[in-house]
């Protein structure tokens, strides 16, 4: 993880934050739109997401992290430390749990914060999108049945 301290000359940086898996691979698909930002990414450190992200800035996150009360302390201490550390320009996310602290504590620190349901869930919300919403600066779907359980939700299309 980067040490250096926030500062007036720090590059800002999109903070990607995603588990490993689907939910990276979501991420992942939206390269042409990140690929001139500066970025770092905040997942799971397996061997998959570490070969998918070789080259790349990753902070590893702690797993599993649904309904495990430790984890969820341990990204959330992981959360305010890389948002003092970093001048971070906005927040992405598809999710799942360790998204939740990140979201929260980059919205209590006025940064951006953006949503991305997943596509496999049509008819019923994600608990981490249920948890997120308030938090939120921008809730995007892929696909317009979504916006029955986010009518403000905007229709990005399928990612994948």
């Amino acid at each position: 993880m980067d040490n250096t301290n926030e500062g007036a000359d720090q590059q800002p940086v999109l903070l990607l934050v995603g588990s490993s898996g689907g939910h990276l691979a979501q991420l992942l698909a939206l390269r042409p739109w990140y690929e001139t930002w500066r970025r770092c990414w905040v997942t799971f450190d397996t061997p998959e997401a570490l070969s998918l992200l070789a080259g790349e800035d990753v902070v590893p996150a702690y797993h599993p992290t649904t309904r495990h009360l430790g984890n969820l302390l341990r990204n959330a201490w992981l959360a305010v430390r890389v948002l003092r550390r970093r001048r971070v320009a906005a927040v992405v996310t598809t999710g799942a749990g360790v998204a939740v602290p990140f979201v929260v504590f980059a919205r209590l620190r006025r940064i951006p914060t953006v949503y991305i349901e997943v596509y496999d869930r049509i008819d019923t919300p994600t608990l981490t999108a249920r948890l997120c919403r308030p938090f939120l600066s921008a809730m995007l779907v892929q696909w317009e049945e979504q916006r029955r359980q986010y009518p403000e939700a905007t229709v990005v299309g399928t990612l994948l």
